[in-house]
Parts: C-alpha cells; structure tokens; sequence
C-alpha cells in the first residue's frame, strides 16, 4: 500500500474528527433520551422526540461528515457555515459553545478544505457506520430497563413504608405537579416555593388553603433516598451524609408508587438545605446531587410527605 499523500492525512484526520464528534453525539444523544426523555404516552412521539432532538446533533455530524467525505470542499464551506451560525447563536461572550462547537467546526472546514480521505468509501463507513453502533450500544441497556417499568396507573395518595420510613406520599395536583406532555400543565417551582406550596397543602393533598396548614412538608434527603423503590420493592437505599452519598441494594426506577413514568419530571427538591443557596435533589435513579434553590426547570419538581399520623 502506497504511503498517503498530506490531503488523504488531512482527510482522514477530519473524517476521524467528524467520526469522534458524532460518536459523542451518539452516546449522549442515546442516553440522555432514555434518561430524560422518552415518557410520552405514544411509542411514536417517543421515536420523533428521540431523533428531533436527543439524536439530531448525531444525525447531523453524520450526514455533514459524509457529505463531506464525498464532496471535501463543499464539506469545508458546510462546516464554515455552521461555526458561523454557531457563534451567532450561542454568542461570543459564551466560552464553552466557541470551545467545544465553533472551535471544532472551524477545524473541520480547513481540514476538509485542504484534505481529502481515500478510499472515500472507507472513509464514509466510518464516519456514519461507528457513531450508530455506538448509539445503538448505549440503547441496549435503557430500552431493556424502561421496557420492565412498573406503572401501576395509581396517582393517587400512596402510603409507602419500608427501610426505617413510613410516610404518606401526595397525590396528583397541588402537591405533587406531574408536569406532563402539555406546556400549559407544567408548574415550574423553585426550593422556596415548592416548601411553601406543601405547608398550604390540605389534609387530602388536593387543594391550596388559604393560611399555611403544616400538615405536608418536602421529605428529607435520608427519607427520600430510604423510600426508593424498583419493580414495587423498596432499593434499601442509605444516605450517607459524610460522603454526601446515596447507595442502594438495587437501582430504583421512574416507577410507581412513587414517581410517574408519564411525566417529564425526574428530579425532586428534598427538604435537606447544604446552604443559603443550595439544597440536595433526587433523581428518579436514586444519585442525589446539589442544586441551586434559584431553579425552576419544568423537570425539576418536588412531591410533599406526611406522616401517616397526620
């Protein structure tokens, strides 16, 4: 085999870059969809959300990478075009989109102006063939955990008891805002407000009342960690509050009694305060991180607890 000329190592250096870019893609866009994503009631609109957005950054890495390969100098000009959208988008006083989007793109438009990859053929199974495979690779897992999820259809108020806590979980509503397919369902609270939202809750969790109740409350972290469950059995999950870490016996789930498989929501306020700013949140997974009591993402939620004694 003949050593390669500077444009077929210029080329193969982009097309290993487009390859790289797209693999990233590939893995977030394929995890991020079954982690967040995914809880429509439709198969269908699942499929569409899955490639309109989570897999799209993949999908045009892809194509543009072998559009690229075929035709390098209108590749060059596509990837040109791009970093200048990008920049215009994001802005120039945004580091990280001109360090990771702008900067790579720009790469990419020399590389592919100057370079080309032979055998092109090769070059464009590996720039669309790698990233799908990794895709798919990613999938394997989530499809086969979200396929097992158990829903119980039940949104009801839930007493669940076991590993040390016994607490009655809100219903549906004012307590526990599902925030599903519909824009004008979502309720977007911040810590503040959803510990303020459960102290007007009423005794049945259905309705505000006018002056505070102090019958429901934001469980703690320990208490919310401890009531994780997966496939109807309690995980055994303890937070250990020295190393700020929840461990389990098995992975929970989006699954009742607790959360809604059907709703956009996977992270919940805790009442456990780190600071004046922060407080710890759930993930329906059961990892517990630190956030900023100021957020209000429509994914991000709370349910209110009382004591069955209440």
């Amino acid at each position: 085999m003949p050593p390669l000329n500077r444009q077929q190592v210029l080329g193969w250096l982009a097309a290993s870059i487009s390859t790289a870019l797209a693999g990233f893609w590939a893995s977030w866009g394929a995890i991020e969809n079954f982690h967040e994503g995914w809880y429509l009631t439709s198969f269908w609109r699942n499929v569409a959300l899955m490639f309109g957005q989570y897999l799209m950054p993949m999908l045009l890495f892809v194509l543009i990478g072998a559009a690229s390969v075929r035709w390098h100098k209108s590749g060059a000009a596509s990837h040109l075009a791009g970093a200048l959208l990008a920049a215009w988008f994001f802005g120039f006083d945004h580091s990280a989109p001109l360090l990771f989007i702008v900067t790579p793109l720009l790469l990419l438009a020399l590389l592919y102006w100057f370079g080309q990859p032979e055998p092109r053929q090769w070059a464009q199974r590996l720039v669309v063939g790698l990233p799908v495979l990794i895709a798919l690779g990613c999938m394997v897992e989530p499809v086969w955990r979200i396929s097992g999820r158990v829903n119980d259809g039940n949104f009801g108020a839930r007493l669940v008891e076991g590993n040390g806590v016994k607490l009655i979980w809100a219903p549906a509503g004012p307590g526990w805002p599902l925030n599903q397919e519909h824009a004008h369902e979502t309720e977007m609270m911040n810590w503040a407000e959803a510990k303020e939202r459960c102290l007007y809750l009423n005794a049945e969790g259905t309705a505000l009342a006018t002056e505070p109740q102090n019958i429901w409350r934001l469980p703690t972290v320990d208490e919310a960690v401890r009531s994780a469950a997966r496939h109807g059995q309690n995980a055994g999950g303890i937070w250990d509050a020295q190393q700020t870490k929840a461990k389990y016996r098995i992975r929970p789930d989006k699954e009742t009694p607790l959360w809604n498989p059907h709703s956009m929501v996977i992270y919940w306020w805790t009442a456990t305060e780190i600071d004046a700013q922060r407080a710890w949140m759930i993930v329906y997974h059961g990892e517990v991180f630190p956030r900023q009591k100021r957020l209000a993402p429509a994914y991000f939620t709370f349910r209110c607890v009382k004591s069955p004694a209440s």
